[in-house]
């Protein structure tokens, strides 16, 4: 059966050597006092530079591992939890170059296996017009399949007005914005004050990435576009557990005259969940009865995830062979016009 997997990352190694300069002067973006200490174990140094060799390798070492998975076609993005990425940048022009710079290097790779690699597109959000203008070139020169987002910019969120651009040249285009997990910014991060355990992946990223969504979501962004999709991972990020729950709460507010319909209409017709780094059955059986198998795509969230582990989930899965097959490539091939 045919594998496309979307939530799959890389780096290039100019960036990689960027971000390291900027950090050995103080300058980038540094790691919570927390994570420093976990990361002087040897243990945990040894496991990141594992993972951000598998990064950097966008050759035969992957393809070797998406052989051995069975995996046909990855969909790749920079990386932003080893390495800040392009949100990271406090410099406007300096995001947009680095950027620029990304999705070159990423069509490089693509162009060395066009049968085996995809590419959604950095985007330099610090600087919202160059950001739509970025999606443009990447999608109609580069022949990108769309962007991949990694949460807020410095805060500012992507329901912003200055950020609605994004949205309609997306639609207009015909591609969808994958919103990824980043940290909570600022003092929100306090509640994890000696806990963590309880941050990135654990839990902050799910809360973070799904009150982002929400946020999407009551903006009015899909009735401004209604075509537009946007890709949640890791099943969903919780939200499809608690769409009743989200309805009857928004629905008895002043703030939804300001919709057309309730948020689970959205969630259902403008959102696709991908299975990345989620090998729940539970989870699976709510988002299948959620939004259906047409709204579900297969991700493994490789490097951070084992390709092995994600894969065979999917494939022995107690679901139907229709459903499967929608999963795995059916419903890929239709988002992103993949052959």
């Amino acid at each position: 059966m045919k594998k496309i997997t979307l939530e799959e990352h890389f780096i290039s190694p100019e960036y990689a050597q960027h971000v390291r300069d900027l950090q050995s002067k103080g300058a980038g973006p540094g790691l919570p006092a927390e994570f420093e200490e976990l990361l002087a174990d040897p243990v945990m140094r040894k496991g990141i530079e594992a993972v951000e060799a598998r990064l950097i390798d966008v050759g035969e070492g992957r393809l070797a591992a998406m052989d051995a998975c069975g995996i046909d076609v990855q969909v790749l993005s920079l990386s932003a939890l080893t390495f800040p990425a392009i949100q990271g940048e406090n410099d406007a022009q300096q995001a947009v170059d680095m950027a620029r710079q990304a999705n070159d290097y990423l069509a490089e790779q693509i162009h060395r296996h066009p049968d085996r690699f995809a590419g959604f597109a950095a985007l330099p959000l610090q600087a919202p017009v160059a950001a739509v203008e970025e999606l443009e070139r990447a999608v109609t020169q580069l022949g990108f399949v769309g962007a991949l987002i990694n949460g807020h910019t410095n805060g500012a969120y992507l329901d912003e007005r200055k950020y609605w651009g994004i949205w309609e040249r997306a639609e207009q285009l015909g591609v969808p914005i994958y919103l990824h997990p980043a940290d909570s910014p600022g003092d929100q991060m306090k509640i994890y004050q000696g806990y963590p355990g309880l941050r990135s992946a654990t839990w902050n990223w799910t809360v973070e990435t799904a009150t982002h969504a929400l946020r999407i979501i009551c903006s009015g962004i899909f009735d401004a576009f209604p075509r537009v999709i946007m890709l949640l991972g890791h099943m969903g990020e919780a939200l499809p557990y608690v769409l009743k729950r989200i309805d009857d709460g928004w629905g008895g507010t002043p703030q939804s005259k300001q919709l057309q319909h309730l948020p689970s209409y959205y969630i259902k017709n403008n959102v696709m969940i991908t299975t990345s780094a989620n090998c729940s059955p539970e989870a699976l059986s709510c988002a299948l009865l959620a939004v259906g198998a047409d709204h579900l795509l297969f991700s493994t969230d490789y490097p951070y995830a084992s390709m092995e582990r994600t894969t065979r989930f999917v494939e022995t899965a107690p679901i139907s062979e229709m459903d499967r097959e929608k999963i795995f490539h059916v419903n890929a091939e239709r988002l992103l016009k993949l052959p």
